[in-house]
C-alpha cells in the first residue's frame, strides 16, 4: 500500500507553513510521545491524541515538504515494487534496474514473468550506493587538494 499526495496547492503549502511553525517546536521536546489537542471542523470539543515520537516526526516532514510545494509518496518497507516503480525511486531508467537485477547487485522475486523488489531492498541499495558516491568523491576533493587545484 503506498499512499501519495497531489502537488499542494499554493493555498495548501501556506497551511502546511504555518502548521509545521506551531508544531515543530513540539518535536524538540524528546519525549517517546506526544499529546495533541484537535478539533475536527464543524466540532465544538476538542479532543486529545496521543501520536508517537516517531509518528510525529514523519508527519512534521510531511508537512515540510508540502509547505516547499513537494507531493510525499509514503511506502511501507515492506512493500514490493514493480520495476518502473524500482527505477523511479532510484532515479534510473527501468532497463537500468533490470540489470542491476540481473546482476544480482539487488534481489529481487518473480511473479509469473514480473519482477518485484523490496522497497526495503531498494532503500539499503540507494544508501550503499550513496555513501560508495560520498567516498569517490571525499577522495576526488583529497587529491585535489594534494595536487593544489584549489578544491
Amino acid at each position: 500500500m503506498t499512499a501519495t499526495l497531489e502537488l499542494p496547492t499554493p493555498e495548501a503549502a501556506r497551511e502546511a507553513q504555518a502548521a509545521l511553525r506551531l508544531l515543530s517546536p513540539m518535536a524538540a521536546a524528546s519525549r517517546p510521545v506526544q499529546k495533541v489537542r484537535v478539533r475536527p471542523e464543524g466540532a465544538r470539543t476538542e479532543q486529545s491524541v496521543t501520536v508517537p515520537r516517531e509518528a510525529f516526526a514523519l508527519f512534521l516532514e510531511i508537512l515540510g515538504q508540502m509547505a516547499n510545494g513537494n507531493a510525499v509518496t509514503i511506502v511501507p518497507v515492506h512493500a514490493e515494487l514493480t520495476t518502473q516503480q524500482a527505477a523511479d525511486f532510484l532515479n534510473v531508467s527501468r532497463p537500468h534496474l533490470v540489470q542491476l537485477l540481473e546482476s544480482r547487485q539487488l534481489p529481487f522475486r518473480k511473479v509469473g514473468k514480473h519482477r518485484r523488489v523490496r522497497f526495503e531492498d531498494l532503500a539499503a541499495y540507494r544508501r550503499k550506493d550513496e555513501e560508495e558516491r560520498r567516498k569517490v568523491m571525499q577522495e576526488l576533493a583529497d587529491q585535489a587538494q594534494r595536487h593544489g587545484l584549489g578544491y
